[in-house]
């Protein structure tokens, strides 16, 4: 994946989302089951490739909660202070 120096964290988000589900148009919005045809696979990679890229944590307990894109900028916002 490549990212710009300065990309925002929901740019970087949105991207990331993109890029590991193949998949266009993605919003805040967009519900990662329902909307984006993640699978349990699909999530358990996206939230490993979510930590690599922004050297964060997300717990299982919190990765269960997260059902939009915009709940994980949310929740990715809480963790980097940004």
């Amino acid at each position: 994946m490549s990212t710009k120096p300065g990309m925002s964290i929901e740019d970087i988000v949105l991207r990331l989302v993109e890029d590991m589900l193949g998949v266009r148009e993605v919003t805040l919005e967009s519900t990662l089951i329902d909307d984006l045809g993640a699978d349990e696979l699909d999530l358990a990679e996206l939230m490993m490739a979510l930590e690599e890229r922004l050297d964060i944590q997300i717990p299982d307990e919190v990765m269960e909660q997260l059902k939009t894109v915009g709940d994980i900028v949310d929740f990715v916002q809480s963790q980097t202070g940004e």
